[in-house]
């Protein structure tokens, strides 16, 4: 395998852009959403984006510029039920989920893009073109930047929200720009990674972070830096053994999960 021979496409230059950029911001936010016990937030609005992709294949539209705003839309619908007493997050997710990964099975079958199924469910490097890498750049940098001016507030909401309330922190305002950040992530994600398994990157780099460090922003640097090298491991040994991308990434990410797992087991008996 030759890193030079392989970074010389420009294929293999934009997954590795746009993977590593989403694999940032999906571990910053992984990190706050693992903690608030809203992880499953991502496997949701991925659903909702594999509908709106199929709506705009299906009317030959910019899939980036439908998706968007469905998904940001959805997220903020996800945010009010599952502040319903009567539904609960959990439920809200699964209700969202399922309908909206229905409604896009039943739109692609209907307008025969049934060949592209793929693509959407598992995503494709071959899928992104230099404008798709060039909007994912922009609204990635977004997301950093929006993370790094609201940190303070967003690290008070995670751990108490009674506390940030009484002191003035507008949490409902705080958890909408979770949600949106969450939602864009989604979106840019979905290109390489696919809808099914871009939800694992918001998820298996904060709980891994979460067992080998203490500290919150210890946990958020862990998680970006691992995040980060998973998905370089994984464009390399997919573009090597011709594995899809998001899924290789995926099994990257449980190896690693599994290694802090045991490790974490270790400590625990050794203190005994």
């Amino acid at each position: 395998m030759n890193l030079i021979e392989m970074f010389s496409f420009d294929f293999m230059l934009r997954a590795f852009a746009v993977g590593a950029l989403v694999a940032l911001c999906s571990a910053m936010l992984g990190v706050t959403l693992t903690l608030k016990r809203f992880s499953m937030i991502g496997d949701g609005l991925s659903h909702v984006g594999f509908g709106a992709l199929a709506f705009a294949a299906a009317l030959n539209l910019a899939p980036l510029w439908v998706s968007i705003p469905v998904v940001v839309v959805a997220a903020f619908f996800l945010l009010r039920l599952s502040q319903n007493n009567h539904i609960g997050s959990e439920s809200a997710i699964a209700i969202i989920s399922s309908s909206a990964l229905a409604i896009g099975v039943i739109v692609a079958s209907l307008t025969g893009i049934n060949t592209d199924l793929n693509t959407y469910l598992f995503g494709s490097i071959l899928a992104i073109s230099d404008i798709d890498m060039i909007f994912c750049v922009v609204l990635s940098a977004v997301v950093v930047v929006m993370f790094l001016l609201f940190y303070n507030k967003i690290f008070a909401v995670t751990f108490d929200e009674d506390f940030s309330k009484a002191t003035g922190i507008n949490t409902s305002l705080n958890k909408s720009i979770i949600s949106i950040l969450t939602a864009l992530t989604i979106v840019v994600g979905m290109r390489v990674m696919g809808t099914l398994l871009i939800s694992s990157l918001l998820v298996f780099p904060a709980v891994t972070a979460n067992y080998l460090c203490k500290r919150f922003k210890t946990v958020v640097i862990f998680a970006a830096v691992l995040s980060l090298l998973c998905v370089f491991a994984g464009v390399v040994i997919s573009y090597d053994f011709g594995t899809p991308t998001g899924a290789t990434v995926v099994v990257i990410n449980l190896t690693v999960f599994l290694c802090a797992f045991s490790i974490a087991k270790i400590r625990s008996k050794r203190k005994k």
